[in-house]
């Protein structure tokens, strides 16, 4: 079972991390996964928001997704976090040399 302890040090690690971005993969049901980059926009007392880049010239606003931190915990929703140096890069980011702080707490 899972403490209180482990959704506490989640939210206190996505509010370390307002304003970084960051690769959400969002199990969206039967095998529908979805896979999207953002920035961590804010952090609420039950949700956290993500800020989606467009990736299309046809939608012209601004789109933001939500998830709770039970999300993270149970792994319907995995964070990759990228470093500032990473953020800055224009090139692709390989797996293995991204290190997710958020790991650590599953």
């Amino acid at each position: 079972m899972y403490g209180q302890n482990d959704l506490s040090k989640i939210k206190s690690d996505l509010t370390d991390n307002v304003g970084h971005k960051v690769r959400l993969t969002a199990k969206k049901g039967r095998k529908q996964i979805v896979t999207r980059e953002g920035v961590i926009e804010s952090t609420y007392p039950s949700i956290f928001t993500v800020k989606l880049d467009n990736q299309s010239e046809f939608f012209t606003s601004e789109q933001r997704v939500s998830y709770s931190y039970t999300d993270v915990l149970t792994k319907s929703v995995e964070l990759v976090i990228y470093t500032p140096e990473e953020e800055c890069s224009e090139k692709s980011v390989d797996e293995t040399s991204v290190v997710a702080e958020l790991e650590d707490i599953v």
